[in-house]
C-alpha cells in the first residue's frame, strides 16, 4: 500500500470529517461471517508496508486492549436496555452518587456537623409602668426552668426589680448590665445563679443611655453581649424599663419575639399602638425578624365589667395574638419578692403559679390557641 493510500484510510483522517480513531471506537464484536470472510481474504487495498493485513492489525489492537483491561464478570457485561454499551457497574466500576459523577467534581465533601441549638430570646416590653412586666419575666422564666429548660433572665431596668426579686441587692453587685453595655464587660461576669440565672442590673443603668450615645452600633450592644452565651441556654428573657428609650430598643433588637403584658385598663391598652410603631421601625432598620409572640392580659379583676370589656377589645383588635391565659390580680405577686423568690416557689400550688405554668405551655407551643 502506497503512502497516499495509507493516509486515505479512515483512521488517518483529520479535521471535521474525521471518524473516531481506533482508541476512541467502542469494541464491537463483528458478525461471525464477516470475521471468517476477513480471515479468508484481505480487504481491497492489499496489505500495509509491514506485510500484515488490515484485519490482522485490528485483531492485534483488540488483543492488546483485552490484556490491558481488568477482568470483568461476563454476566455483568449485559448492556442496559436501549444503550449500546455497558453500565458503570457492569464495566467493573462501583456505582457513585450523581454529585460524584460530574466531571472534575472529585469526592463529595463531608457534611458539616449540626450547629448547636441557640437560645430563643424573648423581650417583655410595654412603655407603661405597673403592668407586671417584671413579674411576668421572672415567673415565666422559672416556669420554663421547671419544664427542664436552661433559662437566663436579663434585667435591663435601672430599678433592678428583677434582680431584687431573686434576693440580690442591686447596690451590692460589683458589675452590672451597665458595665456590659457601656464598657463591653463579658455578660458572664454579671450573671448570678438563683432559681434561674440572672444578669443583674443596678441603678447605674439609668446613665447607660447617655454613656452609650457616642458608641458606634449602640442599638446592638445587648445583641453583641448575648451572642457568646446563646448556646448555653434554651431561653433568654429580657425585662425592659417602662419606656421606649435606648435600653428597650437594645432589648427589641436582640429579641426573636416580644411578649407584651397589658393591664386590662384603657390607658395601658393605648400604649400598644406606640409599641407597634416602635417595632415597625426596628424591623425596618435593626431586626427584621422580631415579632410579637403574644399579648398577655395581666392584673385581671374578673369582678369588674371594665376588665371584661378591655379583654374583648384586645381580642377584637389582635385576635389570636392574645394569650388564652389570664394573669389574675393576687397579693401573692407582692409577697413573693419580699422573700426573694418567684411566685412559683413562694406559693407553688396557688392560682398565680398555675397561671404562669399555663402561659409557659402556650409559649412552648403546647396550649396556644
Amino acid at each position: 500500500m502506497g503512502l497516499l493510500q495509507r493516509f486515505a484510510r479512515p483512521e488517518y483522517r483529520t479535521g471535521r470529517d474525521a471518524e473516531p480513531s481506533l482508541d476512541e471506537q467502542p469494541l464491537r464484536e463483528e458478525p461471525r461471517d464477516a470475521r471468517q470472510a476477513g480471515s479468508a481474504a484481505p480487504p481491497a487495498g492489499g496489505t500495509d508496508q509491514g506485510g500484515g493485513s488490515v484485519t490482522e492489525f485490528q485483531g492485534f489492537e483488540q488483543e492488546a486492549r483485552t490484556e490491558a483491561a481488568p477482568a470483568r464478570d461476563v454476566e455483568s457485561e449485559t448492556p442496559a436496555e436501549g444503550t449500546g454499551g455497558t453500565t458503570p457497574a457492569a464495566a467493573g466500576f462501583p456505582a457513585q452518587p450523581r454529585s460524584q459523577q460530574a466531571p472534575g467534581s472529585g469526592p463529595a465533601a463531608p457534611s458539616a456537623p449540626p450547629r448547636p441549638a441557640q437560645a430563643e430570646v424573648i423581650a417583655f416590653a410595654n412603655q407603661k409602668g405597673g403592668v407586671a412586666k417584671t413579674t411576668t419575666t421572672l415567673n415565666l422564666a422559672v416556669a420554663f426552668a421547671e419544664a427542664g429548660n436552661r433559662v437566663l433572665a436579663v434585667d435591663m431596668d435601672p430599678q433592678g426589680n428583677l434582680t431584687m426579686s431573686q434576693g440580690i441587692d442591686p447596690d451590692s453587685v460589683d458589675k452590672s448590665m451597665y458595665d456590659v453595655l457601656v464598657h463591653d464587660v463579658s455578660l458572664r461576669e454579671v450573671i448570678r445563679k438563683r432559681e434561674i440565672d440572672v444578669a443583674c442590673a443596678s441603678i447605674d443603668l439609668a446613665g447607660a443611655e447617655i454613656a452609650m450615645s457616642t458608641k458606634i452600633g449602640r442599638e446592638r450592644q445587648l445583641e453583641k453581649a448575648l451572642r457568646p452565651v446563646l448556646e448555653d441556654y434554651d431561653f433568654v428573657c429580657i425585662d425592659t424599663p417602662p419606656s421606649l428609650g435606648l435600653l428597650t430598643i437594645n432589648a427589641l433588637t436582640a429579641a426573636d419575639k416580644v411578649i407584651v403584658p397589658v393591664q386590662c385598663e384603657y390607658l395601658s391598652m393605648r400604649g400598644l399602638i406606640q409599641l407597634q410603631n416602635t417595632l415597625s421601625m426596628i424591623r425596618e432598620e435593626l431586626n427584621p425578624d422580631v415579632e410579637i409572640e403574644g399579648i398577655l392580659p395581666t392584673l385581671v379583676d374578673s369582678r369588674t365589667v371594665h376588665a371584661k370589656e378591655a379583654i374583648e377589645i384586645l381580642e377584637e383588635n389582635f385576635g389570636d395574638r392574645v394569650f388564652a391565659t389570664r394573669i389574675r390580680k393576687t397579693i401573692r405577686f407582692a409577697e413573693a419578692p419580699v422573700k426573694g423568690t418567684s411566685v412559683l416557689k413562694y406559693d407553688p400550688d396557688g392560682v398565680a403559679a398555675e397561671s404562669y405554668r399555663e402561659l409557659a405551655k402556650e409559649v412552648l407551643g403546647n396550649g396556644r390557641r
